[in-house]
């Protein structure tokens, strides 16, 4: 069995009497691209700063490549690649002379290449002061210095923040690249959307808890539905006595759309005697998913 490039145990980072995270625990396999969800707050950022060290853990461990994150942090360092939700490079440099200056810290990076590869693909320019730089393109900066030495893992935060439509692709399209190349990705982010279209396994994060580890298309087909029903008659639209209805919206006196997590044999018997002028089922977004199991 291969060393997962992140192994948590158990993990509680508190700030006084308030808690960051408490008790997580998560395994995240090499060559994976690895989804974090959860809203704002909900403790993904305190996780991963644990895991580079910048914050100390409370209690329990947490292990990169087989190595302790705190006792072993120089050497996870030059392994790892971090995006962090706000980019603030030193305001004061030129991009180009802040990326050569990141690149030294590398004794790998030999080949200045890498930098003029990356700054096309962003479309970034050479000698623009990065404080003259808008957030998009900060963020831009803080991704290439982050992929600099081909880091055997990426742990990105909320990296799409700033980025336009076609940056995003980009950016997306150069993970599945470096993926196929070896390198694990830690995907941590709000954006549903974002997550679906990269991740095959997600982690749901609930106020500084792990309360889901699950692949991504179990959790679209755990009988979670999304129904539309138009009747032929106002008398014929209360579902109420119907177990498993979530999310209900009435959309007219004859029409209605929600989330059904029952067995469709139940819903189909309970319509059969009404008149039904029309009726969708559709698997819901992730998004959806995703309040389903939060709420």
């Amino acid at each position: 069995m291969s060393t997962p490039a992140i192994d948590i145990d158990g993990l509680t980072k508190t700030y006084g009497r308030d808690r960051g995270i408490e008790n997580v625990s998560l395994r995240v396999d090499e060559g994976e691209i690895f989804g974090f969800i959860g809203p704002n707050g909900a403790g993904k950022s305190t996780t991963i700063r644990v895991l580079l060290n910048l914050l100390f853990p409370s209690g329990g461990s947490a292990r990169i490549m087989g190595m302790d994150v705190a006792r072993e942090s120089k050497r996870i360092k030059n392994l790892t690649g971090y995006v962090p939700s706000d980019a603030c490079p030193y305001t004061s440099m030129e991009t180009d002379e802040f990326l050569r200056y990141c690149s030294r810290y590398y004794p790998q990076v030999s080949d200045q290449g890498r930098i003029e590869e990356l700054m096309q693909l962003f479309e970034v320019d050479h000698n623009r002061k990065i404080s003259d730089l808008s957030t998009g393109n900060r963020k831009k900066i803080s991704i290439i210095q982050s992929l600099l030495h081909d880091p055997k893992l990426l742990i990105v935060d909320e990296p799409t923040t700033g980025l336009d439509p076609l940056m995003q692709a980009r950016f997306f399209e150069l993970l599945r690249a470096e993926n196929k190349r070896g390198m694990t990705v830690f995907f941590s982010s709000h954006t549903l959307s974002d997550v679906q279209m990269l991740c095959k396994r997600v982690a749901i994060i609930r106020e500084g808890r792990i309360i889901k580890v699950e692949e991504i298309e179990t959790l679209r087909k755990r009988q979670l539905k999304k129904i539309h029903v138009e009747f032929g008659d106002k008398k014929d639209n209360d579902l109420s006595a119907l177990p498993g209805i979530e999310k209900m919206t009435i959309i007219s006196d004859r029409s209605m759309a929600f989330i059904y997590s029952g067995e469709v044999d139940r819903l189909i018997s309970e319509l059969k005697d009404r008149k039904v002028n029309d009726i969708t089922i559709e698997e819901p977004s992730l998004e959806e998913i995703f309040m389903h199991y939060y709420n």
